[in-house]
């Protein structure tokens, strides 16, 4: 559990309505050994990443009959691998010792973690039990209560047992049988991206600024960013390597979200450059693109993608992003949907005259 300090929720813990649906959807083909899976059903979602790990999130019911709350069940695949279970309220007060969890025959006490309460190993598979057999459960700190909806637990959780072939196995969370373990699916290993940091500016470089707008199509940016049309003052040229070089535009996009395109692009004629499908902020540091955009003005849900420069160009090293918009200011969880190891080259020490 986060305890989450209270502030303006201009609309109050009703859904987003899938405004995040779009970052959930792969972004690219992929191999049937990694492909992600994402599902929504009520009150509860699930993703699953690209190593076949599965996080299945429930909330209160959009009706607004509970102050938000929020259960995150998460499990690693391969045979016998356990469920973890946090959970968290959004308030201003509460203390995590305080927290009890009840739902059906099951009140848990003494919920372990500092800023996120975490259900003991030995009471969640009791937990699991209940939160199919039950309409709710409920989290109460003294005269404080939340409602945690299990409207859609059950059809989540039998999707997660069939991403990770469990279905029919004794480790299934809802169709148990006595098919063998090892026949569920392994986990994939994590992509290694060896990523490569930029070169510092050289003389000359923001001189590049105005031929490189000249060879975009302005217009069609000042399409994307809200009517903006970028200048040579307002860009920004990062050397990638001997003869790359990035331009980088700063683009309002919406009403509240704000961002960045992106183009690789030769350091001297012709410039060809390219636009990237990574779409942020770049970071000079390690040669990272990064985006982060809220899915409505008060900031209860995000998705976030990121890319590395790997000496050729920008590929996504994660992309994650909230389930639901349900109150939690900054978002209750983020939930990967596909994940990378990025290996960098050690920082250059810089010599002493």
């Amino acid at each position: 559990m986060r305890i989450r300090f209270a502030g303006d929720r201009a609309g109050g813990v009703l859904a987003c309505a899938l405004a995040l649906a779009a970052p959930w959807l792969p972004a690219h083909a992929a191999d049937p050994k990694t492909e992600r899976v994402s599902f929504q059903h009520k009150d509860w979602a699930l993703q699953c990443d690209n190593t076949r790990t599965c996080r299945a999130v429930g909330y209160q019911s959009e009706t607004g009959d509970s102050e938000p709350v929020s259960i995150l069940l998460k499990r690693q695949a391969g045979p016998k691998a356990r469920v973890q279970v946090d959970l968290q309220v959004y308030s201003e007060k509460v203390e995590l010792a305080a927290l009890e969890l009840r739902v059906g025959k099951l009140s848990l006490r003494d919920l372990e973690g500092h800023d996120i309460a975490r259900v003991p190993a030995g009471q969640v598979p009791r937990l699991l039990q209940e939160l199919q057999k039950n309409d709710k459960a409920t989290v109460t700190a003294g005269k404080d209560q939340w409602t945690l909806s299990l409207a859609g637990a059950s059809a989540v959780l039998l999707k997660m047992d069939e991403a990770q072939g469990r279905v029919g196995t004794p480790g299934a969370l809802v169709r148990r049988g006595p098919q063998a373990e090892s026949s569920v699916l392994p986990a994939v290993p994590v992509p290694v991206v060896h990523a490569v940091r930029p070169l510092p500016e050289r003389k000359g470089d923001a001189a590049l600024a105005k031929p490189l707008l000249a060879a975009i199509d302005a217009k069609g940016v000042a399409e994307r960013c809200n009517g903006d049309v970028p200048q040579p003052a307002d860009v920004q040229v990062y050397r990638l390597t001997d003869r790359k070089v990035l331009l980088s535009i700063p683009c309002a996009m919406g009403a509240y979200n704000f961002g960045g395109l992106n183009w690789l692009a030769n350091d001297r004629p012709p410039y060809q450059p390219q636009q990237l499908d990574a779409e942020g902020e770049f970071d000079a540091a390690d040669g990272s693109i990064r985006s982060s955009m809220k899915g409505r003005g008060i900031g209860d849900c995000w998705s976030i993608e990121e890319w590395h420069f790997d000496g050729r160009s920008f590929v996504r090293t994660g992309e994650s992003s909230d389930s639901m918009c349900r109150g939690f200011a900054g978002g209750a969880w983020q939930l990967p949907a596909y994940t990378t190891k990025v290996v960098l080259p050690p920082t250059p020490v810089s010599k002493k005259p």
